[in-house]
């Protein structure tokens, strides 16, 4: 979709904002005592600690007080903007997957769709407050999608007016403000603000707004590439506090100092006729993001299950839109039928919130997950029993689509953690092939992605009963793959023919990836040979068995997967560098011996990996020596999953001291390649009780 992302919470029923998984991101480029800890461990000795139960020194902005499990943070006053440094940052909100690349690329989008995230009135507990930071899981997962994330600066009622009147009383201080909120985005590594000032500004502070929106957009351009600021419309040029609800001349000075404007939600037909003849506008329609309040609050245009209505009526005036409180669909129905009713959320608006291609080269890769799951599957076993959220997992997204076709026919395709090949999820096609009719095909994705001499193709699905499943690949000549024009390019049709299972690349492939049980799915191998090609659409084609009658199916697509032939052959690195840091000991319970307490480990973990080589790491421990030398060493034990070359260890439970236990970060390829045990990170750590 052309949107930007904003606001807030990656776990919508927390009260905190906790991780589900520890994971997490990058390390900021000034996170020098962290860097030089790392470098006082040679990778051949041991880390050794004692334990001490004293309570955490952790910053509790950053870490749970109770269990040291990293958590997001915003910014309360102006005086914690200004005097935040780099070295406050947290590590574990850094996000770590860059912008991809987008065909269209976002600017020369003619209607785009901003999401303004919001949930219970604004996640009062840890988010609704004057900076917000995106959690780095936000910004990753739109990233994955080309998609930008942006953070909200917010000044409200008498408070607010306080803060402006301090930040925007003359130039030296309104820079110092928009210099800390550039930095802070570069940072964290997100990619602009929405400004929301909601109170009365006096003559000197409204007067020095636009030059801080000029100031603040021209520093962030030059920070953060195809970074944006957009302005919510609330203050007038005089300083009060009047929403209009369009561009008009009373507000035109502040969308005219940045890169757009969220208007309010109040706006009528005249309010977009007036827009579209305005002088202001001419050129910038994309740059109007006309409000929309899924609550439906006040007196608007559609809203609820018919926000279709509004957009429909925003695009016939060719402006862009902003989509705000999708939540409602969580908080105000029930939420086991959450799926079903966002999925006819989305559906209903998917004619006017319009489809941009992610643009890569090979490989790509997905299996569907949406970041969350009932469990977490690896090659359709499971790897961990127990319900998980976590944005850094997800993967490219299909598209999610319903449609109806003649004599009664349907076919739909939508996500399901009933059952998944990797990660969370899998990809439900689902529908009937109605009378008359051979076989339907779903388009799963649309994509800009050049195309390997020989390119191989890896497809994993559960096979339906009744009917046949196959894929077509749609290409456009690679002479075309530049073409910035907005009009559609024909492409042509390729139906690859599986490759027999004794095929020279099906048997490299199956070396890489190593020995796994199918357990009901079926893996099909291509190769495509196909010079100056680049892919356009990967579609699901169901056709029947044979006769005429109306056949039902559904089938489960577990991953599809491009690589270059050649990387087959490639070899994979070492994890290096591997560091234990930030180390906080607990007691656990009481045992059923009545005296013995549980030791409980918590610490961070740090190494070296090209990311971009990976789809996650696995983090294991063992146990190697303890006091009783009776006890012989483990075997290893999966901790988690991590999503970067970080991860925090949060109450794990080692065997009472003194002992040595054994930390290992396993690199999982991205194209599930299996990576020798010699090239995992191994770390050691001891622990005695204090001699006093």
């Amino acid at each position: 979709m052309e949107s930007v992302s904003t606001k807030e919470n990656d776990n919508m029923t927390s009260h905190k904002r906790k991780r589900e998984e520890t994971t997490s991101s990058k390390i900021p480029k000034t996170e020098e005592n962290s860097s030089e800890s790392c470098l006082s461990q040679p990778s051949d000795q041991s880390v050794h600690e004692v334990i001490t139960y004293e309570p955490s020194t952790l910053p509790a902005i950053h870490y749970d007080p109770d269990t040291t499990e990293p958590i997001s943070c915003s910014l309360k006053s102006l005086d914690e903007l200004l005097s935040w440094k780099r070295n406050d940052a947290s590590p574990f909100n850094v996000a770590t997957v860059p912008l991809a690349s987008r065909y269209p690329p976002l600017h020369s989008c003619p209607r785009r769709t901003l999401v303004s995230h919001d949930m219970m009135g604004g996640y009062l507990e840890d988010s609704h407050q004057m900076v917000t930071i995106p959690p780095a899981v936000w910004t990753n997962a739109a990233h994955k999608h080309g998609v930008l994330s942006i953070g909200t600066f917010i000044t409200e009622w008498t408070g607010g007016a306080k803060t402006c009147e301090a930040f925007l009383s003359d130039e030296e201080s309104y820079r110092a403000a928009a210099d800390k909120l550039v930095q802070i985005s570069h940072c964290y590594g997100f990619d602009g603000w929405l400004i929301n000032i909601e109170n009365v500004l006096s003559e000197t502070a409204v007067k020095n707004t636009g030059r801080f929106l000029r100031y603040l957009t021209d520093q962030i351009h030059e920070r953060v590439p195809g970074s944006v600021v957009i302005w919510y419309d609330s203050v007038l040029k005089n300083g009060s506090l009047i929403w209009q609800n369009e561009l008009n001349d009373d507000n035109r000075m502040f969308f005219d100092a940045c890169d757009g404007i969220f208007t309010n939600y109040n706006w009528t037909e005249q309010s977009l006729e007036w827009m579209q003849s305005y002088s202001a506008a001419q050129g910038r329609f994309a740059d109007i993001y006309v409000g929309v309040d899924v609550f439906a609050r006040g007196k608007v245009v559609g809203g609820k299950f018919e926000t279709n209505k509004a957009l429909e009526l925003i695009r016939k005036y060719e402006f862009s839109t902003a989509i705000f409180a999708p939540g409602w669909v969580y908080e105000c129905h029930e939420k086991a039928d959450f799926r079903q009713n966002q999925d006819k959320f989305w559906n209903l608006m998917s004619d006017f919130v319009y489809i941009h291609r992610p643009s890569s080269i090979l490989p790509f890769i997905s299996s569907f997950c949406q970041g969350f799951g009932k469990s977490m599957y690896w090659r359709g076993q499971v790897e961990m029993k127990r319900s998980w959220f976590n944005l850094h997992a997800q993967e490219i997204q299909p598209l999610y689509l319903f449609e109806e076709l003649n004599n009664g026919g349907w076919l739909r395709t939508r996500g399901c953690s009933e059952d998944a090949w990797i990660g969370g999820s899998s990809l439900m096609v689902e529908g009937m092939i109605p009378s008359g009719l051979s076989k339907v095909c779903a388009r799963i994705f649309s994509l800009h992605i050049p195309l390997a001499p020989k390119t191989f193709v890896s497809f994993v699905y559960k096979p339906p009963v009744g009917v046949n499943i196959s894929l077509e690949l749609k290409t456009i000549d690679g002479l075309l793959s530049t073409f910035d024009g907005m009009e559609e390019i024909a492409s042509s049709s390729v139906f690859p023919e599986a490759l027999a299972e004794d095929n020279q690349l099906v048997e490299q492939f199956a070396e890489n990836c190593g020995r796994w049980t199918l357990d009901g799915w079926t893996t099909r191998c291509f190769l495509l040979n196909m010079i100056g090609c680049s892919l356009r659409e990967v579609c699901i084609c169901v056709s029947r068995d044979g006769g005429d009658e109306n056949v039902s199916f559904n089938c489960r697509i577990g991953e599809i997967m491009l690589l270059d032939a050649e990387s087959l052959q490639a070899p994979l690195q070492s994890v290096e560098g591997i560091c234990v840091t930030d180390v906080v000991w607990h007691t656990g319970a009481l045992k059923g011996d009545g005296h013995t307490l549980k030791v409980l480990l918590n610490a961070t973990l740090r190494w070296q990996y090209p990311t971009q080589q990976v789809r996650h790491f696995r983090i294991h421990w063992r146990h190697l020596r303890g006091p009783d030398p009776r006890i012989p060493p483990g075997s290893l034990t999966l901790v988690g999953r991590s999503y970067s070359t970080l991860y925090r260890v949060v109450e794990l439970e080692v065997p009472a001291a003194s002992g040595v236990i054994e930390l290992v970060v396993e690199p999982v390829s991205r194209e599930g390649f299996r990576v020798p045990e010699a090239q995992w990170g191994r770390r050691t750590l001891s622990y005695s009780t204090s001699s006093s």
